[in-house]
Formats: structure tokens, sequence, C-alpha cells
């Protein structure tokens, strides 16, 4: 695998053999605040149907802790840029844990701390090819899926989308 970025060839591949249904992304944003922290939990699961029994996903962060595909757990394959998956079946549910990292250039999930009030900020624009800055997808344009997002946060922040929050929970140390 290559930590370069795609090619066409290897998107017109892989678009021709992946259909992505759906993406569930968990991130855990609840130590943010905490400036000694550098990154965060993130947790996707992808359903998806392949006519291949091997494919990547795209991730850039500092690692992958656990791969399971379709309820069984794998060895980890991630050259810092992709995961490999292989063993597919037709219909596949792919969950990936792992750590991202915030970033300091808009790029991923930009981590700002306002030198005015001394509260710190979190956002994304998730630009082409930053959304696997922090979380595992299919990183190209044309292998689209619906998504929901599981957000815990610290108590008292604000979590805003360009969807409607569909509910909100208070758990203990976040939200």
């Amino acid at each position: 695998m290559s930590t370069a970025n795609l090619t066409r060839a290897e998107t017109a591949t892989r678009a021709n053999a992946v259909r992505v249904h759906a993406y569930r992304v968990e991130l855990d944003l609840r130590d943010a605040p905490d400036s000694a922290t550098t990154g965060f939990a993130t947790t996707t699961t992808i359903e998806f149907t392949s006519t291949s029994s091997e494919t990547w996903l795209d991730f850039l962060g500092p690692s992958v802790e656990s791969v399971t595909v379709n309820g069984v757990p794998v060895t980890v394959a991630y050259d810092g840029a992709r995961i490999a998956l292989s063993g597919l079946a037709e219909d596949n549910v792919v969950t990936v844990v792992a750590t991202g990292e915030y970033s300091r250039s808009g790029e991923g999930l930009h981590r700002f701390v306002d030198p005015a009030d001394g509260q710190t900020y979190l956002y994304t624009q998730y630009e082409p090819a930053d959304a696997r800055r922090v979380f595992a997808c299919f990183e190209q344009p044309d292998l689209k899926a619906p998504f929901t997002f599981d957000v815990a946060a610290p108590e008292g922040w604000q979590v805003v989308s360009n969807q409607a929050v569909a509910h909100r929970n208070s758990v203990l140390g976040g939200q």
C-alpha cells in the first residue's frame, strides 16, 4: 500500500467494486480542553457491498487500534494512510477503532484555544481528502453514503452540524 494520494486508476477500481450504504462515526472529544491531549478516539462502522474480496479504507491518524470485518476481529494492516481490508463478502460491516489527531492547520479536526476567553474550540470543514483525518472512510466523492455521528463532548459544549440533532444524552464526563 501507498501513503501517497489516490490515483485515478485506484479510485476507478474501488468505485467499480464498492457501494457504500451507511456510516456511523463515534467521536470522543471529552478531553479536547486538556492542552496535553493531542488526539481523540474515533470509531467508524461502515456498511457496504463489494464485488471484490479486498479493498482499503482511508485514514490519516496516529494509530488504528482494531478492525472488525463482519463481526470478526482481523489483524490491523495500516500503513499510515490506508487500512487494508481482505476477506470481504458481498455484504459487509466494517468497524475501525482508531486515534485521530487534532490539527492546527484547518485540516481534519482543528483545535483552537481562544486567547480572549481561554476556551477550546473545535471545527472541521472536511475539505476534499480531510474527512480521513477524523475517521476511517472511503475518501472519494463517488462513494457517498448517509452519516450518523455520535459525539461525546465536554459538559457545557455546543455541538453543531449541518443537520438537526437527532437526540442528546448527558453522560458522565460529557454530553
